[in-house]
């Protein structure tokens, strides 16, 4: 039977699966290891959201600087990411994957014991340069751990159920341990999870082939990690500044030059951080493309909704959280289904079909209004869009680390988590300012519910049709290399 075949017939392939396609013992307590570390990262970007509040009274934070218990985070998790995921590569992937997790340790406990503003943002700091370290390095060690077909496919599929659930969970759990304990256990609880890792990993997990012994290309380094600092900082500088703002303007043509100037140092470089060839490479440059809009768009909007169940509704913080739940509900559905779906019928049409469910999901949220209603269409429609977007995450995944030999995983791992953390920035301050536009208000004058539903239904709508395009335009121009593997 071809492998063709075998996608066409999933049934046919499940009875006929030889042994290696078999997840064993050990490939199970992998999974469970690697996927509760890159769970517990995924709720460290967000833990802290509904916290921010309240460490800034706590702890004496000015106004002006509370944006920076996220951006601290989000600064070293975007720009260093590419670069770890190449050192992983060079240098070792278990190591850095440990090195990674006893960082996190040190920082949670920074954070959890915090006196001072600079404390806190030390631990923040230090958390997002760990997330760049662990993450890049755990996906290459799940990708290199599984062969590229179904058990491949089936352990994307719960990691991007988990990664979906983390985003998700991150926002109650920070509301729930701030509301009954204290915010510190958002950092704190961190460390019995990252001992248990320490202690089981290095008996658990190997690098499988051989390390790339090459001097690292510390020029591309030092461009890509500069354009990106600068790109996610400029992007979140916008929430408080605007878009029009020269340091936002600054950094954003700072970044611009310092990524063309990469993609330059890449071509001449005798040992290039991330090859050209890989760059230009169809499933990794459609996979990316994709794969920032399925993540921004639906999170994006959930801003939004957040802010439409408390302006216009009157939900307190708490209750808009666990509104949500239902939509984490659907992702772990959609991120469980898609690698059957992906064998069955390819990463493409999957990838595909996806966008247009969230799309259709983002559309539906056209019809809220003041009516309390407004709950239940909310909760149905992102329900349908969260199904779509974890489906999106899994194939994108999926396409973008495909058929590449083991020695390049982590450079194609460091991309994905790149634009998995880039979307993440850019998603909800591009539609904030698409809503503040709908809502005809300028910075400093409170909308009345008309100007937010406005801005919020435009907002919407860039969402949908954005991610509907997007579909329309894989399914158009993306070719990748092997139709029976993507």
């Amino acid at each position: 039977m071809t492998e063709l075949d075998s996608t066409l017939d999933p049934g046919k392939q499940a009875r006929d699966e030889p042994i290696e396609n078999q997840m064993t013992s050990r490939h199970k307590l992998i999974l469970v290891l690697l996927l509760g570390a890159q769970f517990m990262l995924a709720v460290d970007f967000s833990v802290l959201n509904i916290a921010v509040p309240t460490i800034g009274s706590e702890l004496g934070f000015e106004l002006s600087n509370l944006q920076w218990i996220v951006t601290g985070f989000m600064l070293p998790a975007a720009g260093f990411t590419l670069l770890f995921g190449r050192v992983a590569d060079l240098f070792g992937r278990r190591n850095l994957f440990l090195a990674g997790m006893l960082l996190l340790g040190v920082a949670s406990l920074v954070g959890g014991l915090a006196q001072s503003p600079g404390m806190l943002l030390a631990g923040r700091i230090g958390q997002g340069l760990a997330t760049a370290m662990a993450t890049p390095a755990a996906m290459s060690l799940l990708t290199t751990s599984f062969p590229e077909g179904p058990l491949r496919r089936r352990a994307l599929g719960l990691n991007g159920t988990l990664l979906t659930g983390g985003f998700a969970l991150g926002s109650v759990l920070g509301g729930v341990l701030t509301e009954l304990l204290s915010w510190r256990w958002a950092f704190l609880i961190n460390l019995p999870v990252v001992a248990l890792i320490v202690l089981i990993a290095p008996r658990v997990l190997s690098d499988t082939g051989e390390r790339i012994r090459r001097r690292l290309d510390i020029p591309g380094a030092v461009a890509v990690t500069g354009g990106l600092v600068s790109l996610v900082y400029g992007i979140s500088a916008t929430e408080r500044n605007g878009w029009g703002d020269p340091v936002v303007i600054g950094c954003l043509i700072l970044a611009a030059l310092l990524l063309v100037a990469f993609w330059f140092i890449e071509l001449r470089s005798p040992h290039p951080l991330a090859p050209v060839s890989v760059l230009r490479r169809p499933t990794v440059r459609w996979g990316n493309f994709a794969g920032i809009i399925v993540i921004s768009m639906p999170s994006a909007v959930v801003f939004q909704m957040t802010l439409y169940l408390q302006d216009v509704l009157d939900y307190q913080p708490l209750a808009s959280g666990l509104a949500f739940g239902g939509s984490s509900i659907a992702a772990i559905a959609g991120g469980l289904l898609a690698p059957r779906v992906i064998g069955a019928i390819g990463g493409k049409r999957t990838l595909v079909i996806a966008l247009a469910v969230q799309g259709l999901g983002l559309l539906g949220l056209l019809t809220v209004g003041e009516g309390a209603a407004g709950i239940y269409i909310v909760l149905a429609a992102v329900a349908v869009a969260f199904f779509g977007h974890a489906m999106g995450l899994v194939s994108y995944t999926v396409i973008a680390t495909s058929g590449l030999p083991n020695e390049e995983q982590g450079l194609a791992t460091g991309l994905s988590t790149m634009s998995q953390q880039i979307a993440l920035t850019l998603g909800t301050p591009a539609l904030a300012a698409v809503a503040l536009y709908g809502a005809g208000t300028v910075t400093g004058v409170e909308a009345n519910v008309d100007g937010v539903l406005n801005g919020m239904h435009l907002a919407v709508l860039v969402g949908a049709v954005t991610s509907l395009a997007v579909a329309a335009l894989v399914a158009a121009l993306f070719r990748p290399g092997n139709p029976a593997k993507s």
